[in-house]
């Protein structure tokens, strides 16, 4: 299977570079893994999520000074 796969690496590195993009996309998407695109809507979703808790008073806040205290101590070790 290996030499399957550098076999069809090697092809496509012949294939104009659009043509490439294209395979990479179609190769991301086969894997069932996240894109960007869907990455950058969950995250979109995710700061509209915490604006409206902070903005109705149910998100616990935490002061600056103190989450860098704890980031210090947790490392400085």
């Amino acid at each position: 299977m290996i030499e399957l796969s550098e076999k069809i690496y090697e092809q496509a590195l012949d294939l104009p570079i659009n043509d490439r993009l294209i395979l990479i996309d179609k190769l991301i998407i086969s894997t069932n893994l996240p894109t960007q695109n869907d990455i950058d809507q969950a995250w979109a979703q995710e700061v509209e999520r915490r604006c409206q808790e902070i903005d109705n008073g149910t998100a616990k806040l935490i002061p600056g000074e103190e989450v860098f205290e704890k980031i210090k101590k947790k490392f400085s070790k």
